[in-house]
């Protein structure tokens, strides 16, 4: 019989301190149902432009990340059309939950995105790893 462990959960405070020591120039701020809003900015390679991010945290639900400046070219690819938030993984392969670090696993993809977006902008062509859409 297999044995299942429960999945962790992080205070949020252990996010907050996550990012602060991962991301420093990432600053937070509480929102007034209690989700934390981290927002700063983000340069993957020294020749591509720094991006101001901003990312949505509350607790189980899938973070949001959103890319306020410079804003996505209308059409980008990978960008949620209800939300603006960006679309960095399939809910299929990748279940989030309070027991994951922002500053492990969306940050990374965040900054992937960007370098994806950048190659895109200049190619047309979007290099990153993507999912059927399709249902």
């Amino acid at each position: 019989m297999a044995v299942y462990q429960k999945a962790k959960k992080y205070n949020p405070e252990i996010q907050v301190i996550a990012m602060r020591s991962r991301y420093p120039q990432f600053k937070h701020t509480r929102t007034k149902d209690g989700c934390i809003v981290f927002k700063g900015k983000l340069r993957v390679k020294p020749e591509l432009p720094e991006y101001e991010v901003k990312i949505l945290y509350c607790g189980d639900k899938s973070p949001k990340v959103y890319i306020l400046n410079p804003a996505p070219v209308e059409g980008a690819p990978h960008i949620y059309s209800n939300t603006k938030s960006l679309c960095l993984y399939h809910p299929d392969n990748f279940k989030w939950h309070g027991g994951k670090l922002i500053a492990e696993d969306i940050m990374g993809w965040t900054a992937g995105w960007i370098y994806f977006y950048e190659y895109w902008l200049q190619t047309g062509k979007w290099i990153g790893p993507e999912a059927s859409h399709n249902i």
